[in-house]
Order: C-alpha cells, then sequence, then structure tokens
C-alpha cells in the first residue's frame, strides 16, 4: 500500500483531503484495515477511526471489524431460493426477538423476504392470529396452519423473489389496518434508509407501513452499508429495527441516535 506522501502531492493534508483519499482507496480495494490505514497516511489509530466514523455519517464508508468498507450499490436482489440458504442462525434469532413482540389476536404484516419467514412459527404458535402479505413462501407456510387468518395482497408477481409487488399488491394493502409490520430489505443505511432496486417494490412497502400501527425492519447486518437506486423510508421511520449482533459498533451507535429501538440477535 503506498503511504501518504505517495498519494499528496505537497505539504500536509487536511483531515478532508485524508477522507477523500481514504475513499479513492477504498475504491480500488473496497476494503481495508485500520492497520493498513495508519501505514498509509501515517497517522493514529485515533484519527483513522474518527475518519471512519464521519465517513460513516455521511454514508460514503461503512466501519467493519477492524477496518472499513466502501459504500455499495445493490443492482439486483437475490432469488429467494439463494436467500434462504444465507444467514439462517442469523434470521432464526431476530424472528425470536420479533416474537416477543406478537400476543393473540393480533393483525401482522408479513413483508416478502426470508428473514420475515422465520417469524411464521411464532405466530403459528398464537391464536386468534391474521397475517397479511405479498410472499408466496408465507402463505405456503401457513398453508397447514387452519387457526391463523390468511391474506395474500395479490398484485403483480415477481417470479425470482416469489412475491407480489406494484399497484394492485398497494391497493390491497390499503384497505387494511395491521397492528404490527416487519418489514424486510435488501439494503439499508444510515443516510440513505431502506432502498430497493426495484421501483414496483417501493409503493408496496411504503402503504404496508402507513397501514400499520407499529413498524419494524428485520434486516441483517449484512446488508447495512449497501443500498439500491429507490428509496422507501429512512430508518427513524421505524419503531424498532432488529438486525443481528453483528452490526458494527459505530453503526449501532449511529442507529440508536435516530431515537428508534435497536434489537441485536445473538445469533
Amino acid at each position: 500500500m503506498p503511504k501518504e506522501q505517495d498519494i499528496a502531492s505537497g505539504g500536509p493534508m487536511i483531515p478532508e483531503q485524508r477522507r477523500e483519499l481514504m475513499l479513492r482507496q477504498l475504491r480500488k480495494h473496497q476494503v481495508l484495515s485500520v492497520h493498513q490505514l495508519t501505514e498509509m497516511f501515517d497517522c493514529s489509530h485515533m484519527t483513522v477511526r474518527r475518519d471512519i466514523a464521519l465517513l460513516e455519517q455521511a454514508g460514503r464508508a461503512y466501519s467493519v471489524t477492524g477496518g472499513v468498507r466502501i459504500a455499495s450499490q445493490v443492482h439486483s436482489e437475490p432469488s429467494h431460493q439463494s436467500k434462504a440458504v444465507l444467514e439462517l442462525p442469523q434470521k432464526q434469532a431476530m424472528a425470536r426477538l420479533a416474537a416477543k413482540m406478537l400476543h393473540a389476536d393480533m393483525t401482522v404484516y408479513l413483508d416478502a423476504g426470508t428473514s420475515t419467514l422465520e417469524i411464521v412459527p411464532h405466530i403459528s404458535a398464537l391464536t386468534g392470529m391474521t397475517v397479511v402479505t405479498n410472499d408466496f413462501g408465507i402463505v405456503n407456510a401457513l398453508a397447514d396452519a387452519s387457526h391463523v387468518e390468511v391474506i395474500h395482497t395479490g398484485g403483480l408477481l415477481d417470479h425470482p423473489n416469489r412475491s407480489c409487488v406494484g399497484g394492485l399488491a398497494a391497493a390491497t394493502l390499503r384497505q387494511i389496518a395491521t397492528d404490527i409490520a416487519f418489514m424486510s430489505t435488501s439494503s439499508w443505511d444510515l443516510q440513505r434508509g431502506i432502498t430497493t432496486p426495484s421501483a414496483l417494490k417501493v409503493e408496496v412497502k411504503q402503504v404496508a407501513m402507513q397501514s400499520a400501527s407499529q413498524t419494524v425492519l428485520v434486516a441483517s447486518s449484512s446488508k447495512y452499508g449497501t443500498f439500491g437506486m429507490y428509496k422507501i423510508v429512512g430508518l427513524e421511520q421505524f419503531d424498532a429495527i432488529i438486525t443481528d449482533s453483528q452490526l458494527a459498533q459505530g453503526a449501532a451507535e449511529n442507529v440508536a441516535k435516530l431515537g428508534v429501538e435497536l434489537l441485536l440477535a445473538e445469533g
């Protein structure tokens, strides 16, 4: 790795210049350790961590254990089949935290996703429950639970994600009031909130949140620091955020400052 004097041209850098050069190196390498950055810029660990914190607040880079990675854009979402086998212990741990918000005789919206799918067994264990969803996997999981009322939104089929999107799905949700909405996302961060690469998902998610008395984001930490083209809502619009305990400390502190309850699942 080049040192500061190899990167900068003449004279000591001001902090803003150092952070811009940090970003330039991150664009090349994607992830850098704190040790690499201290050597590269010939500065202290404290200085590097302060720079990382400022870049994170600006939504340009994100802290990871021992280092930092560049903010990355999500251009497409993985299919339901590929997501189903990823991070299962974390998803189950997040579902257990979500279950603590449930009680009998609730109407619950479950957004399409494999994390929200893990909440289904906890709903099935209660009486008088109604589930509203746009996800066919969730409907299938509840097919034999005759004691649970199930409403599917209908709408345009998103084949890879096995869910419905678009205006027809949103129109159904406008007619239903729910007690709590558990929302999923493929990308989230402090500056942009939750985002998606699919324009057809935006209205469905927004209406689902508007129709709920309480809104909870259920998203793994691996999705934090990524963003899609279309913004859905800011993180401050949620009553609570459930993620896993691998969320970086700096990210957790920044989210907590929004006044949103942050729940970290040990998975």
